[in-house]
């Protein structure tokens, strides 16, 4: 069986290489583009986004909400706006609508909506979509130049089903996370044997484990206001506050699912990670006691439950309590000093004993992966691999929570879907249909 010949091949149907594809047609319809995708169903990672709601972008989006080279990120950003985005999924028939959080998802809150319509409009631009075809290698390869003749195919892209031929490629084969969706991070490994680099890759976006020792379960359900911080081999790496979410395992929320990246990057490179939390947040430890004293002189039969829970949730006082050893019910103005130094310690630096993040299973993104300065930012093509571009996940830039690490995959893909088009534009196409014509 004779292998397939496409112009562009888009090795990845998820956020990045949908918009890829589409972009790509758009700029130039006469192009043949296929999108070979590993998984038996396209987009199970859009639909199970945001809750199963799709959290599509966010309403103001700068590099300082990306971990990646800040000016390499300025720049893609800049290519495709938020406005852009908006107007986009408007064009596609999904309008969108603003939460308090800043968060845009679709009006119908369906991530179905949004899945469907990158389908439907790759559809009908004439973009092939091949599930089941996962791709085992790419090899690039040259051919006599011609100036005469359209440009060749540059790449064999080996699948289960057998070869496809390319004259350009586009990798959006996604991180490691969720890899249930599809995305199990062999992307890298077809980059590394095309000469790219790939830094270590770590769960982001994940929630963390604590001891069982912990007060954690007690707790399970309640959301709190918190600030965080994170130690590496004891200097500050990161210092954020947001809402927490105790669980029976461990901790979650926004708040932690952002500093994740942290732990679990200090803890790949086998140095010693803490992670701190103030449940007062913005206020000292000295603040807390003068506080503590001040309310206690003026109410001293007051329990130290009740005086607590002025500041944090009654259920995380009461824990707090017992957590070291005090009586919840004591009147606070007969707590002894030794037990008020030691909870004011763990109300206002408290050490969460993390004993490992959740996994890849359920981390939303990954952290690491191909350094940006190995692509150009105007047209997302690998500086090492000429006709290769990259895209989305697989690049060494990840966000915060919040839609913004969907904005990096629909700005990446456009740049390179746009790049690619017209590239394959510059007489190549043309040439060879004149050719087919003439036979």
């Amino acid at each position: 069986m004779a292998a397939a010949s496409v112009d562009l091949c888009i090795v990845g149907a998820g956020a990045a290489g949908l918009a890829a594809g589409i972009f790509a047609a758009e700029n130039n319809p006469h192009l043949t583009i296929e999108l070979l995708d590993g998984a038996k169903t396209i987009g199970a990672k859009i639909l199970v986004s945001g809750g199963g709601r799709c959290n599509v972008t966010h309403d103001v989006v700068t590099p300082d909400d990306f971990f990646g080279t800040c000016n390499l990120v300025r720049n893609v950003l800049a290519a495709f706006s938020v406005e852009d985005t908006i107007k986009w999924f408007a064009s596609l028939g999904v309008p969108l609508k603003r939460e308090e959080t800043g968060k845009l998802f679709p009006v119908t809150d369906k991530a179905r909506t949004v899945l469907e319509a990158l389908l439907t409009r790759s559809r009908a631009l004439g973009v092939v979509l091949r599930p089941g075809h996962r791709v085992t290698d790419i090899v690039r390869f040259d051919g006599t130049e011609d100036a005469s003749k359209p440009e060749p195919a540059r790449f064999v892209i080996r699948h289960q089903e057998g070869e496809t031929l390319a004259r350009r490629v586009i990798l959006a084969t996604g991180g490691r996370s969720l890899p249930r969706t599809g995305s199990d991070g062999s992307g890298y490994g077809l980059a590394r044997r095309l000469g790219h680099q790939v830094t270590p890759t770590v769960p982001a976006l994940v929630a963390l484990l604590l001891d069982d020792h912990c007060f954690h379960k007690g707790l399970s359900g309640l959301s709190q206001e918190v600030e965080l911080q994170t130690l590496v081999q004891g200097k500050p790496v990161d210092r954020r506050t947001g809402s927490l979410l105790w669980t029976h395992f461990g901790i979650s929320g926004p708040v932690v699912m952002d500093a994740s990246r942290f732990w679990c990057m200090g803890r790949e490179r086998g140095e010693a990670v803490e992670l701190y939390g103030n449940f007062w947040p913005g206020r000292t430890t000295e603040q807390a006691r003068e506080w503590i004293l001040h309310h206690a002189a003026k109410n001293p039969r007051r329990s130290l439950l009740k005086l607590l829970a002025e500041l944090v949730p009654e259920r995380c006082a009461e824990a707090l309590c017992r957590h070291v050893d005090g009586d919840p019910q004591q009147a606070c103005a007969q707590v002894s000093r030794t037990t008020r130094d030691r909870l004011l310690s763990a109300l206002t630096r408290f050490r969460f004993p993390v004993v490992r993040d959740r996994g890849w299973n359920f981390a939303e993104v990954t952290a690491g992966g191909i350094p940006l300065e190995e692509v150009n930012f105007r047209t997302m093509e690998s500086k090492l691999v000429p006709g290769m571009h990259l895209v989305g996940e697989v690049l060494d830039c990840d966000g915060r929570i919040g839609g913004f690490n969907f904005q990096w995959a629909w700005a990446t893909g456009r740049l390179a879907g746009r790049a690619a088009a017209v590239s394959l534009s510059a007489g190549g196409s043309e040439a060879r249909r004149n050719g087919e014509q003439g036979e």
